[in-house]
C-alpha cells in the first residue's frame, strides 16, 4: 500500500475514542507553542495535518474544548487523552496528535513551528525546517 493510500489508526488511552485517518497527511510537525505544551503536558506537541474529511471517528467522537477564540481541542471525555485540534486559521483541516497513533513511528516530523515559544531544552534536529511561528506567519528561520 502506498503512503497516499495509507490508513492510519489511533485513539485514546482507554479505547473509548478511535479514529481512522486516510491518505498521506498534508504535513507532520512539532509545535512548540505554549497552548500545545499546556494541552499535552509535554515540551512540544507533534501533529499530523489532514483534510477534515480524511479523518473518521470510529467509536465515540472526542469531546471538544474551546481553548481560545476560533480554536477547539478534542479529548477523550473518559480518560482525558488529548487527541486533536481544529482552528479557524486552518479551516477545513483537523490536526491529530502523533502520540495517539497506533503506530507513531510511521511518521517522521521534519519541521518545528512556534519556535518563538520553545523551551530552551527542546531539541531541533539539524536539517529540520524551523519557523518562528508558522509557515504562514513567521516564515522559515535560517
Amino acid at each position: 500500500m502506498s503512503e497516499t493510500e495509507a490508513q492510519r489508526t489511533g485513539g485514546c488511552r482507554c479505547g473509548a475514542v478511535r479514529y481512522r485517518a486516510g491518505g498521506k497527511p498534508k504535513w507532520v510537525a512539532h509545535c512548540h507553542c505554549a497552548d500545545c505544551r499546556k494541552q499535552t503536558g509535554a515540551g512540544y506537541a507533534t501533529w499530523l495535518g489532514y483534510e477534515a474529511g480524511a479523518v473518521a471517528w470510529e467509536k465515540a467522537a472526542p469531546r471538544q474544548y474551546a481553548s481560545s477564540p476560533g480554536v477547539e481541542r478534542g479529548f477523550c471525555a473518559n480518560c482525558g487523552t488529548p487527541l486533536c485540534f481544529a482552528g479557524q486559521r486552518w479551516a477545513g483541516e483537523i490536526h491529530i496528535l502523533a502520540g495517539t497513533l497506533d503506530d507513531p513511528g510511521s511518521v517522521a516530523p521534519r519541521a518545528h513551528t512556534f519556535l518563538i515559544d520553545a523551551v530552551p531544552w527542546a531539541h531541533v534536529a539539524p536539517g529540520d525546517k524551523r519557523f518562528w511561528q508558522t509557515p504562514k506567519e513567521g516564515g522559515p528561520l535560517p
